[in-house]
């Protein structure tokens, strides 16, 4: 059974934090809220909780998982960012884009992308979620919590706490959060793509 965590929207309760820190210390997979919608997430060296997200969600190896993470200093220990992609990704966060570029080594091969070598990164601007990254000191391997079959993201703590009760540690709600994914930007060139339009508004990337 999952555990659940009711935490306050703006002014999270740094027991509650901890206590989510410590299970995801201890190799937790949680549903959590996001600037854009619920999460999935785990550990960075987490091998069981990525196969998890991947069976959850039923995704293939070229999947591209995101890195959540707690600020840009944080983000620019995973991937490799040449002066023009740093100030265009530096002025869209924290936001609702996830940007896809060249990782450094600091990633583990499995959250790779098979052929180009590339994760997702962002910043959320969420004030759960970024006591959370705080507590744990490190970035979330994340990825949307789209069920498959569905068009729609999940957006519900208590219906999550229903539905996944059986493969998930934990969910940690605090009411309402975004019901669009991230818009997704692949910088892996150096130019500019857009993948996916979501709440980020992607006319500052056309």
């Amino acid at each position: 059974m999952a555990k659940y965590f009711d935490v306050h929207p703006e002014s999270p309760q740094p027991r509650t934090i901890g206590t989510v820190a410590d299970s995801l210390r201890a190799g937790a997979l949680i549903a959590y809220p996001t600037d854009s919608c619920f999460a999935l997430g785990c550990r960075l060296d987490n091998r069981d909780g990525l196969e998890r997200i991947r069976t959850i969600r039923r995704l293939d190896e070229r999947h591209h998982f995101t890195l959540m993470c707690e600020d840009f200093a944080q983000l620019g220990q995973f991937v490799q960012l040449d002066n023009n992609v740093f100030r265009a990704v530096k002025a869209a966060t924290p936001g609702g884009y996830t940007f896809i570029l060249p990782a450094t080594k600091e990633v583990p091969r499995r959250l790779l992308h098979p052929k180009k070598k590339t994760v997702g990164v962002r910043i959320p601007d969420h004030v759960v979620t970024r006591a959370l990254l705080a507590e744990l000191g490190e970035p979330l391997v994340s990825s949307t919590l789209v069920l498959p079959g569905e068009d729609e993201p999940m957006t519900q703590g208590w219906e999550i706490k229903e539905r996944l009760d059986h493969v998930l540690d934990a969910v940690v709600d605090s009411g309402d959060c975004g019901t669009e994914p991230t818009t997704v930007v692949d910088f892996s060139s150096g130019e500019p793509e857009i993948v996916r339009r979501g709440a980020g508004d992607p006319s500052r990337f056309e």
